[in-house]
């Protein structure tokens, strides 16, 4: 494709192979073991590597999810929803029964005015048509026998 003299074609180099070293298994040297308290410090673990070099470090738990909260079988707000209509519904009967309490009471004082009307006026009629009792200031004049004294009619 290029030409050998071109500086974009690189130089070419020769192979080298590398063999991997097999490595001797070593006799397992057993870690220290250090007391520790349950609970306190998290467990520690020791690996041998083939070559006999020993490490040593916390063993890692995989880590468990926290534990989801149950939903319940109804959500909140269908049950706010709810008792907002319980709560509408008893308003709505309260208003109900204070709106007839509030007519019957008016029906009642309205018979109260109408009969207080009733007997005072029959009581004013009987007042002003009867003819039995003193008449103030007024005078009867009884002709055939008419007695005067002092401006009284004395029949």
């Amino acid at each position: 494709m290029y030409p050998e003299n071109t500086p974009h074609v690189p130089a070419q180099r020769a192979v080298e192979v590398h063999h991997p070293t097999p490595l001797q298994p070593a006799v397992p040297v057993a870690a220290p073991v250090v007391p520790v308290q349950p609970n306190a410090v998290p467990a520690v673990a020791s690996i041998v590597l083939p070559d006999g070099r020993v490490v040593t470090g916390y063993a890692i738990n995989p880590a468990q999810p926290e534990p989801v909260a149950a939903k319940p079988a109804v959500s909140r707000a269908a049950v706010n929803v709810a008792l907002g209509g319980v709560g509408f519904l008893a308003v709505c009967g309260g208003l109900i029964l204070l709106t007839s309490f509030i007519a019957a009471l008016t029906a009642f004082i309205t018979q109260l005015i109408i009969l207080a009307g009733v007997i005072f006026g029959g009581w004013i009629a009987v007042q002003v048509f009867s003819t039995t009792g003193h008449q103030g200031g007024g005078t009867t004049v009884n002709i055939r026998k008419a007695t005067f004294k002092r401006n009284h009619f004395h029949g």
